[in-house]
C-alpha cells in the first residue's frame, strides 16, 4: 500500500495535460488576431508583387 501512494506517475500525467491545456487555450486566444494580422501581410506582399 506505501508503494501505491508513492507513486508519483500518475501525478506528472496530470501536470502535463494541464500544460497541454493552458496551452491549447493560449493558442485558441490569440489565433483570431494572428489571423487578421497574417491576412493583411500576405495581401499587402500580393499588391507590391502584382504591382511591380
Amino acid at each position: 500500500m506505501k508503494k501505491f501512494f508513492k507513486d508519483e506517475s500518475g501525478a506528472t500525467a496530470i501536470e502535463y495535460g494541464l500544460i497541454a491545456a493552458a496551452t491549447g487555450l493560449a493558442l485558441i486566444g490569440v489565433m483570431p488576431t494572428l489571423s487578421a494580422n497574417l491576412g493583411s501581410t500576405f495581401s499587402t506582399i500580393a499588391t507590391n508583387i502584382s504591382g511591380s
